[in-house]
């Protein structure tokens, strides 16, 4: 990540404050989990302009953590707080926790958390390292990039996974995916988004677990998948060819569901999102383009315009209207990545509107 201001073109003057709005990301499929090229996962993923992470940082005379939504959440910020000390140095800070989604939602709240922290963090030093140097520090990135590529770039992005042995610059750390593409997402489509605010995605040692007892992921498959990428998604986001693009991010979603369905209980993690999303098909007529991000319980539906979002929004809460904690919502992409503020500086990541 590059911060600049006029006359300065290596350092920012150091900041009293500063605000970090970063996007909520959905993940929409690995495309190699079991290497079978050498390289591990592969993703594909979206920003989108619902669920973000807003966090203000100030210097002070004492570190405090204010607004954290849970202790799980202050815990996790002032260990962050911990090693960017250690890093770099510099004074106490206050950090307000304005905006966040829940976390273990399939929305990338852990990684935005941590680099708009460590964003904010870094920006009130005048330093700038890139968002790749953050992500490693602060232990986020490991498996999939779209997080960090999405902090930097908005829209939709396709990263490298992890894997290849050229030099990454940080001796023998962990290699971050490297971005492949970014397609800016049209702006007429939308994503439909069912939560099921009872449960959580797999995450921490659970998931390590999960992911370990599953058999390899064969090499036809992933083939298929890197296929249906390269053919479908990417020729109909490029060319606005919303059916070409629904029925790869369909097909991805259903072929890589049904490969971690032993571990999440089905296709899905959350049954009741299943019927929601179902339905919502139905009611636009259009079964393609649905699925769930990451280990969920948030799944999605890709709609071609307002009108199909109002409709399948409006089916998806029938369908779940006698279901408990059952959240739907209309998001839009969003392409630009993080959007930084403070005094005498607005900058964002990408273009910013």
């Amino acid at each position: 990540m590059q911060l600049r201001l006029d006359n300065q073109p290596d350092s920012l003057s150091p900041l009293s404050a500063v605000t970090v709005d970063a996007p909520a990301r959905l993940h929409l499929g690995f495309l190699d989990p079991s290497a079978s090229l050498g390289r591990a996962f592969g993703s594909v993923g979206l920003t989108i302009d619902t669920f973000g992470t807003r966090i203000t940082a100030q210097r002070a005379d004492e570190t405090q953590i204010l607004g954290a939504h849970t202790e799980a959440q202050r815990a996790r910020i002032a260990q962050y707080l911990d090693v960017l000390h250690g890093a770099y140095g510099g004074p106490p800070v206050v950090i307000e926790v304005q905006q966040a989604p829940r976390a273990h939602a399939g929305l990338g709240s852990g990684t935005q958390l941590a680099l708009a922290v460590g964003t904010a963090f870094v920006s009130l030093l005048g330093r700038s390292p890139p968002t790749a140097d953050l992500a490693r520090l602060l232990g986020r990135g490991a498996r999939s990039g779209i997080g960090l590529l999405g902090f930097d770039h908005g829209g939709l992005i396709v990263d490298s996974g992890r894997g290849g042995s050229g030099s990454n610059g940080a001796g023998n750390q962990p290699r971050i995916p490297s971005i492949l593409t970014r397609q800016p997402f049209p702006e007429a489509w939308r994503i439909l988004l069912v939560d099921d605010t009872r449960r959580e995605g797999l995450h921490g040692d659970e998931e390590r677990r999960a992911l370990a007892t599953l058999a390899p992921f064969p090499q036809t498959l992933a083939a298929h998948l890197c296929h249906l990428v390269l053919m479908l998604v990417l020729p109909g986001i490029a060319e606005h060819d919303f059916d070409a693009f629904a029925k790869g991010i369909g097909e991805l979603q259903q072929t890589i569901g049904e490969y971690f369905a032993p571990v999440q209980g089905g296709v899905f993690s959350s049954p009741a999102v299943a019927a929601a999303l179902d339905a919502a098909a139905a009611a636009t007529q259009h079964r393609a383009g649905i699925g769930q991000t990451s280990w969920g319980p948030t799944g999605f539906a890709f709609l071609r315009g307002i009108q199909d979002a109002e409709r399948a929004l409006a089916a998806a809460r029938d369908a779940t209207r006698g279901t408990p904690g059952i959240v739907c919502s209309v998001a839009a992409g969003i392409n630009r990545g993080a959007a930084i503020h403070a005094v005498g500086l607005q900058r964002c990541n990408s273009d910013c509107p």
